[in-house]
């Protein structure tokens, strides 16, 4: 071949920039080359670093600065505000690449079938964190009106989504947020935050630091009772093997024998109650009725048939993201992901979908942290160079870079490139500035395209 690869990445997020990445530092890369170009709906990049990451999280958005180094590379272009299958499909990307990487990541909340779910003020944990990161696609208020809340499930988008419910709106200030998302958070009645977790303390998937991150708010007082520490066989195994789950267990430990200070809004773990039901009357959520559970010696647990009903104005489901599914790929309903074998998009005959690749959570699911899909996107891109270097993609009509943009012109697709990132990322900046603040996320989609001068 002696024009370089070329390489379609659908989904801008971490998974997709790490896939560049790998891209960028193989062999192929110095001759013939690459060329790369990400796909991305939204109009600026970094997908759930920017709509997924607590805003008071910013160690975590760190991450972009490593990012950013990838796409300042001469191989890579972005092309923000476009949408997969709206703006551009398969048969589209197929006619100009060689190879196309999804990475789409996964951004809907996973269902939970209990009675009451479809209640007024029964929430999904996915569509709140997009609220609160100022997600340009979901309505600009949030009704925070409930005093006693409930969050379901006990991994960090849990902690995230009852931490954001605990804090003042002035704690979240220095952060990026954007003035409604403030506002909304001022009026927070919120005073009670419940955690429920159907396991024990040796099974919540909390990562350490993200859990006592909790305790560090002047205004949130974290409770656990002392009853909910327990451990069977299973769980001591689990401590023993595991030093992240142990670490989780002492901190919850030292937690459940301190006495309760007076910080004003309080914040219970609960660890052993199952949610059976989501209460209400006339519509409205009213209540959470729990099934207090045991361990049965394994890790896991069983019901007792002792229930309880507790007030609460408000129940936000932390049980998991899932993908939406995407066009002309198979699909395994599931998991929510698309079925592969390295990385290698697997058709119902078990046959490879030529020159289709997956990475990141549509792959795998919604599950690790941000880091992990870093060697997600080695083995895929690994699997793309091994069917490049035996003749096994297909050859697009137009491999010329020029035709994506003339293709995306005809369309009149308004689309933002990563030099116009720079011009967002300045302006969101610029309005930081006189109060203070790293920045301020403009949320209006036409404001984003606006300021990226698309």
């Amino acid at each position: 071949m002696s024009r370089p690869l070329r390489v379609a990445i659908v989904g801008a997020g971490p998974a997709g920039i790490y896939a560049a990445d790998a891209l960028l530092k193989s062999a192929v890369a110095v001759e013939p080359g690459v060329s790369i170009d990400l796909f991305e709906r939204m109009p600026a990049p970094f997908g759930l670093i920017r709509y997924g990451v607590a805003p008071d999280h910013p160690r975590i958005k760190g991450i972009i600065n490593a990012l950013h180094q990838v796409l300042d590379k001469p191989q890579i272009r972005l092309f923000g505000n476009v949408d997969y299958p709206g703006d551009i499909n398969l048969d589209d990307l197929r006619a100009f690449y060689d190879a196309v990487i999804f990475s789409t990541g996964a951004t809907a909340d996973r269902a939970l079938d209990i009675p009451g779910i479809d209640l007024d003020g029964s929430y999904g944990a996915a569509d709140f964190v997009s609220w609160y990161d100022g997600h340009p696609d979901v309505p600009r208020t949030w009704p925070l009106e409930a005093e006693k809340v409930a969050v379901l499930g006990v991994g960090n988008v849990a902690l995230d989504v009852a931490r954001i419910l605990a804090k003042t709106a002035d704690e979240l200030l220095p952060t990026e947020i954007p003035a409604n998302v403030y506002d909304g958070i001022k009026a927070n009645k919120a005073l009670e935050v419940h955690v429920f977790g159907r396991r024990g303390p040796a099974q919540a998937k909390f990562s350490p630091m993200e859990l006592r991150e909790l305790d560090h708010s002047p205004n949130i007082e974290v409770i656990v009772d002392p009853e909910d520490i327990d451990y069977d066989d299973g769980s001591i195994a689990t401590r023993r093997g595991n030093k992240q789950a142990d670490m989780v267990a002492k901190t919850l430990e030292n937690w459940a024998i301190r006495d309760v200070g007076d910080r004003p809004h309080k914040l219970f773990l609960h660890f052993f109650e199952s949610p059976t039901e989501i209460l209400g009357e006339d519509g409205k959520v009213v209540g959470l009725r729990t099934e207090r559970t045991t361990l049965d010696g394994t890790g896991n647990v069983k019901g007792t048939g002792e229930f309880k009903d507790w007030d609460l104005g408000a129940v936000y489901r932390a049980v998991g993201y899932l993908s939406d599914k995407l066009p002309k790929l198979p699909w395994d309903m599931e998991t929510g992901t698309v079925p592969d074998k390295a990385g290698r998009v697997m058709e119902e005959t078990g046959e490879h979908l030529q020159s289709a690749y997956v990475t990141g959570w549509i792959r795998r699911g919604p599950v690790g942290l941000i880091g992990h899909t870093k060697g997600d996107a080695n083995e895929t891109v690994a699997s793309l160079l091994d069917d490049h270097a035996n003749g096994r993609l297909h050859t697009p009509v137009s491999p010329g870079p020029e035709a994506v943009d003339a293709f995306l012109a005809e369309r009149n697709v308004r689309f933002t490139t990563w030099d116009g990132w720079y011009r967002l990322d300045a302006a969101e900046k610029a309005l930081g500035e006189p109060q203070g603040r790293e920045r301020v996320k403009l949320v209006e989609r036409e404001d984003m395209l606006r300021a990226s001068g698309a």
